[in-house]
Protein backbone atom coordinates (compact mmCIF):
# COMPACT_ATOMS: atom_id res chain seq x y z
CA UNK A 1 0.00 0.00 0.00
CA UNK A 2 1.46 2.95 -0.90
CA UNK A 3 0.75 6.39 1.15
CA UNK A 4 -0.41 9.18 -0.02
CA UNK A 5 0.07 12.47 1.79
CA UNK A 6 -2.54 12.48 4.57
CA UNK A 7 -2.65 12.97 8.42
CA UNK A 8 -4.62 11.71 11.52
CA UNK A 9 -5.13 11.24 15.14
CA UNK A 10 -4.15 8.97 17.36
CA UNK A 11 -6.98 7.95 19.87
CA UNK A 12 -7.72 4.91 21.39
CA UNK A 13 -11.90 4.42 21.49
CA UNK A 14 -11.37 3.24 25.30
CA UNK A 15 -10.72 7.44 26.17
CA UNK A 16 -14.14 8.25 24.45
CA UNK A 17 -16.41 10.14 27.11
CA UNK A 18 -19.60 8.05 28.00
CA UNK A 19 -21.43 7.12 31.15
CA UNK A 20 -20.56 3.74 31.33
CA UNK A 21 -16.98 4.09 32.94
CA UNK A 22 -15.44 3.59 29.47
CA UNK A 23 -15.51 4.40 25.79
CA UNK A 24 -17.46 2.17 23.74
CA UNK A 25 -18.66 1.67 19.82
CA UNK A 26 -21.16 3.63 20.22
CA UNK A 27 -22.63 7.52 19.73
CA UNK A 28 -19.46 8.75 21.02
CA UNK A 29 -17.41 7.05 18.54
CA UNK A 30 -19.19 7.69 15.40
CA UNK A 31 -19.17 11.24 16.89
CA UNK A 32 -15.23 10.84 16.60
CA UNK A 33 -15.39 9.87 13.40
CA UNK A 34 -17.61 12.90 12.68
CA UNK A 35 -15.52 15.37 14.46
CA UNK A 36 -12.45 13.73 12.22
CA UNK A 37 -13.90 14.09 8.88
CA UNK A 38 -15.49 17.66 9.72
CA UNK A 39 -11.25 18.35 10.88
CA UNK A 40 -10.27 17.68 7.30
CA UNK A 41 -8.34 14.41 8.68
CA UNK A 42 -8.57 11.14 7.09
CA UNK A 43 -6.81 8.65 9.41
CA UNK A 44 -8.01 7.40 12.80
CA UNK A 45 -5.32 5.37 15.04
CA UNK A 46 -5.93 2.78 17.49
CA UNK A 47 -3.97 0.76 20.03
CA UNK A 48 -4.57 -2.82 19.78
CA UNK A 49 -8.42 -4.15 20.27
CA UNK A 50 -7.83 -7.28 22.24
CA UNK A 51 -9.76 -8.09 25.60
CA UNK A 52 -7.35 -7.13 27.89
CA UNK A 53 -6.11 -8.70 31.72
CA UNK A 54 -4.34 -7.92 34.58
CA UNK A 55 -2.44 -5.06 33.96
CA UNK A 56 -5.28 -3.51 31.42
CA UNK A 57 -2.62 -3.14 28.60
CA UNK A 58 -3.82 -3.49 25.05
CA UNK A 59 -0.50 -4.52 24.10
CA UNK A 60 -1.11 -8.16 26.79
CA UNK A 61 -4.34 -9.45 25.55
CA UNK A 62 -6.02 -12.90 26.01
CA UNK A 63 -6.04 -13.50 22.13
CA UNK A 64 -4.54 -12.08 18.94
CA UNK A 65 -7.92 -12.66 17.26
CA UNK A 66 -10.47 -11.71 19.98
CA UNK A 67 -12.04 -8.10 20.41
CA UNK A 68 -12.35 -6.49 23.93
CA UNK A 69 -15.97 -6.73 25.48
CA UNK A 70 -15.27 -3.50 27.63
CA UNK A 71 -15.88 -1.72 24.37
CA UNK A 72 -19.41 -3.13 23.34
CA UNK A 73 -21.70 -0.60 23.15
CA UNK A 74 -24.61 -1.33 25.88
CA UNK A 75 -26.68 1.27 24.49
CA UNK A 76 -26.17 -0.60 21.16
CA UNK A 77 -27.44 -3.56 23.12
CA UNK A 78 -30.71 -2.09 24.06
CA UNK A 79 -31.46 -0.53 20.84
CA UNK A 80 -31.27 -4.65 19.36
CA UNK A 81 -33.78 -5.48 22.12
CA UNK A 82 -31.09 -7.34 24.25
CA UNK A 83 -31.13 -4.91 27.40
CA UNK A 84 -33.82 -2.78 28.63
CA UNK A 85 -33.17 0.56 30.70
CA UNK A 86 -34.10 -1.34 33.65
CA UNK A 87 -31.04 -3.46 33.15
CA UNK A 88 -28.43 -0.42 32.99
CA UNK A 89 -29.51 1.06 35.85
CA UNK A 90 -28.28 2.19 38.13
CA UNK A 91 -24.71 2.92 36.33
CA UNK A 92 -22.57 3.13 39.29
CA UNK A 93 -20.84 6.57 39.52
CA UNK A 94 -17.81 5.94 37.04
CA UNK A 95 -15.36 9.37 37.41
CA UNK A 96 -15.83 11.13 33.69
CA UNK A 97 -11.54 11.21 33.53
CA UNK A 98 -10.24 8.05 33.35
CA UNK A 99 -11.08 4.02 33.37
CA UNK A 100 -11.66 2.48 36.62
CA UNK A 101 -11.11 -1.27 35.55
CA UNK A 102 -11.08 -2.93 38.50
CA UNK A 103 -14.99 -1.99 38.85
CA UNK A 104 -15.47 -1.95 35.19
CA UNK A 105 -14.74 -5.38 35.59
CA UNK A 106 -16.90 -6.36 37.88
CA UNK A 107 -20.08 -4.36 36.59
CA UNK A 108 -19.41 -4.62 32.77
CA UNK A 109 -19.49 -8.23 32.62
CA UNK A 110 -22.67 -8.56 35.01
CA UNK A 111 -24.38 -6.08 32.16
CA UNK A 112 -23.47 -8.11 29.34
CA UNK A 113 -24.24 -11.78 31.19
CA UNK A 114 -27.64 -10.16 31.14
CA UNK A 115 -27.81 -9.05 27.60
CA UNK A 116 -26.96 -12.89 26.75
CA UNK A 117 -29.50 -14.18 29.51
CA UNK A 118 -31.73 -12.26 27.20
CA UNK A 119 -30.65 -13.52 24.26
CA UNK A 120 -30.89 -17.33 25.28
CA UNK A 121 -34.94 -16.40 26.20
CA UNK A 122 -35.82 -15.09 22.68
CA UNK A 123 -34.59 -11.35 22.78
CA UNK A 124 -32.88 -9.96 20.11
CA UNK A 125 -34.27 -12.82 17.54
CA UNK A 126 -32.98 -11.32 14.45
CA UNK A 127 -29.60 -11.95 15.32
CA UNK A 128 -29.60 -15.50 15.94
CA UNK A 129 -28.59 -16.81 12.43
CA UNK A 130 -26.03 -13.99 12.37
CA UNK A 131 -24.15 -15.58 15.72
CA UNK A 132 -24.47 -18.87 14.24
CA UNK A 133 -23.10 -18.07 11.30
CA UNK A 134 -19.97 -15.64 12.98
CA UNK A 135 -19.23 -18.78 15.41
CA UNK A 136 -18.87 -21.03 12.39
CA UNK A 137 -16.39 -18.41 9.99
CA UNK A 138 -14.66 -17.76 13.24
CA UNK A 139 -14.01 -21.08 14.59
CA UNK A 140 -10.52 -21.70 13.66
CA UNK A 141 -9.47 -19.22 16.65
CA UNK A 142 -12.87 -18.69 18.66
CA UNK A 143 -12.84 -22.36 19.91
CA UNK A 144 -9.91 -22.07 21.67
CA UNK A 145 -10.24 -18.69 22.77
CA UNK A 146 -13.61 -19.46 24.48
CA UNK A 147 -12.85 -22.49 26.10
CA UNK A 148 -9.48 -20.95 27.34
CA UNK A 149 -11.85 -17.44 28.80
CA UNK A 150 -14.64 -20.75 30.03
CA UNK A 151 -11.69 -22.53 31.90
CA UNK A 152 -10.14 -20.07 33.27
CA UNK A 153 -12.53 -18.41 35.19
CA UNK A 154 -12.78 -21.73 37.03
CA UNK A 155 -9.23 -22.11 37.88
CA UNK A 156 -8.50 -20.65 41.45
CA UNK A 157 -5.71 -18.24 42.21
CA UNK A 158 -5.11 -14.93 44.21
CA UNK A 159 -5.10 -11.37 43.14
CA UNK A 160 -2.13 -8.90 43.63
CA UNK A 161 -3.22 -8.20 46.91
CA UNK A 162 -3.24 -11.90 48.07
CA UNK A 163 -6.64 -12.27 47.77
CA UNK A 164 -8.30 -15.48 46.31
CA UNK A 165 -9.79 -15.53 43.49
CA UNK A 166 -10.51 -16.89 40.13
CA UNK A 167 -8.21 -16.79 36.77
CA UNK A 168 -5.34 -18.54 37.27
CA UNK A 169 -3.11 -18.45 34.16
CA UNK A 170 -3.69 -21.55 31.79
CA UNK A 171 0.30 -23.11 32.85
CA UNK A 172 -1.00 -23.09 36.62
CA UNK A 173 -4.12 -25.26 35.04
CA UNK A 174 -4.35 -29.24 36.13
CA UNK A 175 -1.87 -31.07 33.73
CA UNK A 176 -4.67 -32.47 31.79
CA UNK A 177 -6.21 -29.48 30.38
CA UNK A 178 -3.08 -27.23 30.76
CA UNK A 179 -1.65 -29.77 27.82
CA UNK A 180 -5.09 -30.21 25.95
CA UNK A 181 -5.36 -34.29 26.78
CA UNK A 182 -8.19 -34.86 24.46
CA UNK A 183 -10.29 -36.49 27.40
CA UNK A 184 -10.51 -33.34 29.55
CA UNK A 185 -10.78 -31.05 26.26
CA UNK A 186 -13.90 -32.65 26.01
CA UNK A 187 -14.97 -32.74 29.50
CA UNK A 188 -14.47 -29.19 30.09
CA UNK A 189 -16.29 -28.32 26.75
CA UNK A 190 -19.22 -30.42 27.93
CA UNK A 191 -19.11 -28.53 31.38
CA UNK A 192 -19.04 -25.39 30.75
CA UNK A 193 -21.42 -25.30 27.63
CA UNK A 194 -23.24 -22.40 28.41
CA UNK A 195 -20.26 -20.52 29.19
CA UNK A 196 -18.38 -21.17 26.05
CA UNK A 197 -21.49 -19.97 23.82
CA UNK A 198 -21.72 -16.75 25.96
CA UNK A 199 -17.85 -15.71 25.47
CA UNK A 200 -18.58 -16.46 21.72
CA UNK A 201 -21.47 -14.37 21.87
CA UNK A 202 -19.58 -11.33 22.86
CA UNK A 203 -16.96 -11.74 20.42
CA UNK A 204 -20.33 -11.62 17.97
CA UNK A 205 -21.24 -8.68 19.41
CA UNK A 206 -17.46 -6.79 19.31
CA UNK A 207 -17.32 -7.84 16.16
CA UNK A 208 -20.85 -6.66 14.69
CA UNK A 209 -20.45 -3.50 16.48
CA UNK A 210 -16.72 -2.23 15.21
CA UNK A 211 -17.85 -3.96 11.48
CA UNK A 212 -20.41 -1.19 11.72
CA UNK A 213 -18.19 1.29 13.01
CA UNK A 214 -15.60 0.79 10.07
CA UNK A 215 -18.77 0.98 7.80
CA UNK A 216 -19.79 4.41 8.81
CA UNK A 217 -16.07 5.66 9.11
CA UNK A 218 -15.61 4.82 5.15
CA UNK A 219 -18.72 6.53 4.52
CA UNK A 220 -16.86 9.66 6.42
CA UNK A 221 -13.45 9.41 4.13
CA UNK A 222 -11.79 8.16 7.35
CA UNK A 223 -9.70 4.99 7.17
CA UNK A 224 -8.53 3.24 10.23
CA UNK A 225 -5.04 2.15 11.60
CA UNK A 226 -5.15 -0.82 14.01
CA UNK A 227 -2.23 -2.37 15.83
CA UNK A 228 -0.09 -5.78 16.14
CA UNK A 229 2.25 -6.55 18.80
CA UNK A 230 4.97 -8.72 17.67
CA UNK A 231 4.39 -11.13 20.89
CA UNK A 232 1.24 -12.87 22.46
CA UNK A 233 0.82 -12.59 26.17
CA UNK A 234 2.32 -15.44 28.26
CA UNK A 235 -1.66 -15.66 29.66
CA UNK A 236 -3.71 -16.34 26.40
CA UNK A 237 -5.30 -18.47 24.33
CA UNK A 238 -2.78 -18.47 21.43
CA UNK A 239 0.26 -19.62 23.98
CA UNK A 240 -2.18 -22.49 25.38
CA UNK A 241 -3.27 -23.60 21.99
CA UNK A 242 -0.19 -23.61 19.99
CA UNK A 243 2.93 -24.58 22.51
CA UNK A 244 4.53 -26.16 20.41
CA UNK A 245 5.18 -22.69 18.52
CA UNK A 246 6.82 -21.17 21.70
CA UNK A 247 9.86 -22.09 23.92
CA UNK A 248 8.42 -23.28 26.57
CA UNK A 249 9.26 -26.56 28.74
CA UNK A 250 7.54 -29.58 29.66
CA UNK A 251 5.23 -28.47 31.87
CA UNK A 252 4.29 -25.02 30.11
CA UNK A 253 6.66 -22.25 31.65
CA UNK A 254 8.71 -20.14 29.36
CA UNK A 255 12.51 -20.72 29.46
CA UNK A 256 13.08 -17.23 27.90
CA UNK A 257 10.94 -14.23 27.56
CA UNK A 258 11.03 -11.09 25.64
CA UNK A 259 11.72 -7.54 26.56
CA UNK A 260 14.19 -4.27 25.11
CA UNK A 261 17.12 -4.05 26.29
CA UNK A 262 18.24 -0.53 28.60
CA UNK A 263 16.74 2.35 26.52
CA UNK A 264 15.39 5.82 26.21
CA UNK A 265 12.57 4.77 28.57
CA UNK A 266 14.33 2.91 31.07
CA UNK A 267 17.94 1.94 32.48
CA UNK A 268 17.15 -1.47 33.18
CA UNK A 269 15.51 -2.36 29.82
CA UNK A 270 11.70 -3.25 29.68
CA UNK A 271 11.17 -7.20 30.66
CA UNK A 272 7.86 -7.65 29.19
CA UNK A 273 7.54 -11.31 29.93
CA UNK A 274 6.02 -12.60 26.63
CA UNK A 275 6.95 -15.95 25.60
CA UNK A 276 9.24 -16.13 22.64
CA UNK A 277 8.54 -18.01 19.10
CA UNK A 278 10.08 -21.50 17.89
CA UNK A 279 10.42 -19.85 14.44
CA UNK A 280 11.91 -23.03 13.54
CA UNK A 281 8.52 -24.64 13.95
CA UNK A 282 6.12 -22.09 12.50
CA UNK A 283 8.50 -22.26 9.24
CA UNK A 284 7.70 -25.85 8.92
CA UNK A 285 3.84 -24.58 8.07
CA UNK A 286 5.21 -21.38 6.14
CA UNK A 287 3.79 -19.34 9.27
CA UNK A 288 0.64 -20.44 8.72
CA UNK A 289 -0.49 -18.54 12.11
CA UNK A 290 0.80 -15.32 11.17
CA UNK A 291 -0.92 -15.80 7.77
CA UNK A 292 -4.01 -15.93 10.25
CA UNK A 293 -3.41 -13.63 12.34
CA UNK A 294 -2.24 -10.49 9.28
CA UNK A 295 -5.80 -12.06 7.91
CA UNK A 296 -8.14 -11.57 11.18
CA UNK A 297 -6.21 -7.94 11.00
CA UNK A 298 -7.28 -7.09 7.49
CA UNK A 299 -10.71 -7.19 8.38
CA UNK A 300 -10.59 -5.17 11.34
CA UNK A 301 -8.10 -2.20 9.82
CA UNK A 302 -6.87 -0.50 6.69
CA UNK A 303 -3.26 0.20 7.66
CA UNK A 304 -1.47 -1.74 10.19
CA UNK A 305 1.18 -0.81 12.61
CA UNK A 306 3.45 -3.76 13.30
CA UNK A 307 4.65 -3.14 17.03
CA UNK A 308 8.39 -3.62 17.81
CA UNK A 309 9.41 -4.33 13.84
CA UNK A 310 13.07 -4.92 14.90
CA UNK A 311 12.05 -7.57 16.36
CA UNK A 312 11.31 -9.36 13.59
CA UNK A 313 14.69 -9.08 12.37
CA UNK A 314 16.23 -9.79 15.93
CA UNK A 315 14.64 -9.99 18.95
CA UNK A 316 16.20 -9.62 22.73
CA UNK A 317 15.90 -12.79 24.42
CA UNK A 318 16.16 -12.92 28.51
CA UNK A 319 16.19 -16.01 30.39
CA UNK A 320 12.62 -16.56 31.95
CA UNK A 321 14.53 -16.38 35.43
CA UNK A 322 15.64 -12.78 35.63
CA UNK A 323 13.89 -10.02 37.04
CA UNK A 324 15.76 -7.15 34.48
CA UNK A 325 16.06 -6.93 30.70
CA UNK A 326 19.63 -6.57 31.18
CA UNK A 327 21.23 -9.75 30.98
CA UNK A 328 19.61 -10.52 27.63
CA UNK A 329 21.03 -10.89 24.27
CA UNK A 330 19.89 -10.26 20.62
CA UNK A 331 18.91 -13.57 18.03
CA UNK A 332 18.09 -14.06 15.00
CA UNK A 333 14.35 -13.50 13.68
CA UNK A 334 13.34 -14.82 10.12
CA UNK A 335 12.86 -11.26 9.11
CA UNK A 336 12.13 -11.03 5.32
CA UNK A 337 10.74 -14.96 4.72
CA UNK A 338 7.99 -14.18 7.29
CA UNK A 339 6.92 -11.28 5.32
CA UNK A 340 7.01 -12.94 1.70
CA UNK A 341 5.55 -15.86 2.98
CA UNK A 342 2.34 -13.55 4.45
CA UNK A 343 2.60 -11.63 0.52
CA UNK A 344 2.46 -14.91 -0.70
CA UNK A 345 -1.14 -15.79 0.77
CA UNK A 346 -2.62 -12.01 1.16
CA UNK A 347 -1.01 -10.39 -1.33
CA UNK A 348 0.44 -6.47 -0.73
CA UNK A 349 0.16 -5.97 3.22
CA UNK A 350 -0.66 -2.03 4.51
CA UNK A 351 1.67 -1.94 7.25
CA UNK A 352 3.54 0.44 8.93
CA UNK A 353 6.83 -0.37 10.38
CA UNK A 354 7.19 0.44 14.36
CA UNK A 355 11.00 0.66 14.11
CA UNK A 356 11.33 2.71 17.01
CA UNK A 357 14.59 1.46 19.80
CA UNK A 358 17.89 -0.47 18.80
CA UNK A 359 17.86 0.20 14.93
CA UNK A 360 20.74 -1.71 13.38
CA UNK A 361 21.40 -1.18 9.64
CA UNK A 362 20.00 -4.89 9.22
CA UNK A 363 16.63 -3.45 10.55
CA UNK A 364 16.91 -1.10 7.94
CA UNK A 365 17.59 -3.49 5.44
CA UNK A 366 14.40 -5.47 6.14
CA UNK A 367 12.07 -2.55 6.34
CA UNK A 368 13.29 -0.71 3.25
CA UNK A 369 13.37 -4.57 1.69
CA UNK A 370 9.59 -4.91 2.18
CA UNK A 371 9.00 -1.26 1.49
CA UNK A 372 6.88 -0.29 4.38
CA UNK A 373 7.01 2.93 6.07
CA UNK A 374 8.74 3.56 9.21
CA UNK A 375 8.09 5.52 12.29
CA UNK A 376 9.81 9.05 13.34
CA UNK A 377 8.49 10.49 16.56
CA UNK A 378 9.39 14.41 17.04
CA UNK A 379 9.65 14.44 20.59
CA UNK A 380 12.64 11.62 19.91
CA UNK A 381 14.19 14.41 17.16
CA UNK A 382 16.51 16.91 19.67
CA UNK A 383 18.34 14.28 21.74
CA UNK A 384 22.20 13.92 21.02
CA UNK A 385 25.14 15.46 21.52
CA UNK A 386 27.42 17.02 18.98
CA UNK A 387 26.11 15.17 16.23
CA UNK A 388 22.47 15.57 17.03
CA UNK A 389 22.05 17.40 13.62
CA UNK A 390 21.98 14.00 12.14
CA UNK A 391 19.08 13.10 14.38
CA UNK A 392 16.78 10.51 11.87
CA UNK A 393 13.93 12.58 13.61
CA UNK A 394 14.60 16.09 12.81
CA UNK A 395 12.07 17.29 10.59
CA UNK A 396 14.41 18.13 7.55
CA UNK A 397 15.62 14.53 7.92
CA UNK A 398 12.73 12.84 7.49
CA UNK A 399 11.83 10.42 4.42
CA UNK A 400 8.73 10.24 2.39
CA UNK A 401 7.93 6.98 3.22
CA UNK A 402 7.63 7.14 6.38
CA UNK A 403 5.04 8.59 9.20
CA UNK A 404 5.50 11.37 11.40
CA UNK A 405 4.27 11.69 15.37
CA UNK A 406 4.44 14.10 17.64
CA UNK A 407 4.60 11.38 20.43
CA UNK A 408 3.05 7.94 20.78
CA UNK A 409 1.68 6.07 23.55
CA UNK A 410 3.98 5.44 25.88
CA UNK A 411 5.48 9.11 25.74
CA UNK A 412 4.29 11.58 27.89
CA UNK A 413 2.16 14.11 25.99
CA UNK A 414 4.15 17.00 24.25
CA UNK A 415 3.29 19.49 26.82
CA UNK A 416 4.54 16.87 29.64
CA UNK A 417 7.65 16.58 28.34
CA UNK A 418 8.72 20.01 27.30
CA UNK A 419 8.17 20.63 30.84
CA UNK A 420 10.99 18.31 32.00
CA UNK A 421 13.21 19.24 29.47
CA UNK A 422 16.42 20.93 29.86
CA UNK A 423 20.34 20.98 28.70
CA UNK A 424 21.21 20.30 25.11
CA UNK A 425 17.55 19.05 24.34
CA UNK A 426 15.80 22.03 25.14
CA UNK A 427 18.54 24.05 23.48
CA UNK A 428 18.15 22.02 20.45
CA UNK A 429 14.46 22.21 20.43
CA UNK A 430 14.74 26.45 20.98
CA UNK A 431 16.87 26.45 17.70
CA UNK A 432 14.28 25.10 15.56
CA UNK A 433 11.39 26.77 17.93
CA UNK A 434 12.92 30.25 19.44
CA UNK A 435 9.31 30.76 20.83
CA UNK A 436 8.70 27.19 22.13
CA UNK A 437 6.61 27.43 25.69
CA UNK A 438 4.49 25.11 27.77
CA UNK A 439 0.93 26.39 26.40
CA UNK A 440 1.83 26.71 22.86
CA UNK A 441 5.03 23.52 21.98
CA UNK A 442 2.04 20.74 21.44
CA UNK A 443 0.63 22.56 18.28
CA UNK A 444 4.24 23.80 17.51
CA UNK A 445 5.63 20.67 17.29
CA UNK A 446 2.27 19.44 15.79
CA UNK A 447 2.64 22.08 12.84
CA UNK A 448 6.14 20.76 12.26
CA UNK A 449 5.12 17.17 11.73
CA UNK A 450 2.01 18.40 9.54
CA UNK A 451 4.82 20.26 7.28
CA UNK A 452 6.95 17.38 7.12
CA UNK A 453 7.24 15.49 3.58
CA UNK A 454 6.49 12.65 5.75
CA UNK A 455 3.58 11.57 4.07
CA UNK A 456 1.34 10.37 7.03
CA UNK A 457 1.36 12.79 10.11
CA UNK A 458 -0.05 11.70 13.55
CA UNK A 459 -0.53 13.41 16.58
CA UNK A 460 -1.85 11.95 20.17
CA UNK A 461 -5.66 13.32 20.83
CA UNK A 462 -4.33 14.36 23.77
CA UNK A 463 -1.30 16.50 21.97
CA UNK A 464 -4.33 17.99 20.00
CA UNK A 465 -5.74 19.07 23.30
CA UNK A 466 -3.19 20.57 25.08
CA UNK A 467 -2.72 18.44 27.82
CA UNK A 468 -0.14 17.99 30.61
CA UNK A 469 1.05 14.94 32.04
CA UNK A 470 -2.38 13.94 33.50
CA UNK A 471 -3.04 12.34 30.23
CA UNK A 472 -0.55 10.34 29.47
CA UNK A 473 -1.62 6.79 28.42
CA UNK A 474 1.45 4.61 29.64
CA UNK A 475 4.60 5.12 31.05
CA UNK A 476 6.29 1.55 30.02
CA UNK A 477 7.66 -0.21 33.39
CA UNK A 478 4.91 1.01 35.48
CA UNK A 479 2.62 -1.44 36.10
CA UNK A 480 -0.88 0.42 36.95
CA UNK A 481 -2.25 4.03 36.21
CA UNK A 482 -1.84 3.03 32.59
CA UNK A 483 -4.28 3.15 29.61
CA UNK A 484 -6.79 4.95 32.01
CA UNK A 485 -7.08 8.46 30.06
CA UNK A 486 -10.66 9.40 28.87
CA UNK A 487 -11.81 13.16 27.80
CA UNK A 488 -15.02 14.52 28.34
CA UNK A 489 -17.75 15.60 26.10
CA UNK A 490 -17.07 18.85 24.70
CA UNK A 491 -13.33 18.97 24.90
CA UNK A 492 -13.13 18.89 21.28
CA UNK A 493 -14.39 22.02 20.18
CA UNK A 494 -14.95 24.04 17.08
CA UNK A 495 -12.12 25.91 17.17
CA UNK A 496 -9.78 22.61 17.04
CA UNK A 497 -11.99 22.06 13.98
CA UNK A 498 -11.22 24.78 12.28
CA UNK A 499 -7.53 25.75 13.31
CA UNK A 500 -6.84 22.04 12.41
CA UNK A 501 -8.59 21.62 8.87
CA UNK A 502 -6.75 24.93 8.24
CA UNK A 503 -3.36 23.55 8.64
CA UNK A 504 -4.55 20.67 7.18
CA UNK A 505 -5.52 22.10 4.03
CA UNK A 506 -2.58 24.86 3.93
CA UNK A 507 0.11 21.79 4.05
CA UNK A 508 -1.74 19.87 1.54
CA UNK A 509 -2.91 16.79 3.17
Amino acid sequence: MELTRSSGILAHPTSFPGRYGIGELGLETYAFIDWLSSAGQKWWQVMPLGPTGYGDSPYQSFSAFAGNPYLISLDALEADGLLSSEDLEPVPDFGPDKVDFGWLYSWKFGILERAYAHFLGGKGESLRLEFEAFKKQEASWLEDYTLFMAVKGTQDTVDPFGNPCKGAPWNEWPEDIRSRQPEAMGRYRAELLETIDRFAFYQFLFFRQWTQVREYAVSKNIRIIGDIPIFVAMDSSDAWANPSEFLFDETGQPTVVAGVPPNYFSETGQLWGNPLYRWDKMREDGFAWWVERFRGSLKLYDLIRVDHFRGFEAYWEVPASEETAVKGRWVKAPGKELFEAVKAALGDLPIIAEDLGVITPEVEELRDGTGYPGMAVLQFAFAGGEDWSENAFLPENLRENQVVYTGTHDNDTTRGWFIELTGDELEHLKKYIPDAEEDKIAWQLLEMAWHSKADLAIVPLQDLMNLGTEARMNLPGRLGNNWEWRFKSGMLSAFTVRRLKALTVEVGR
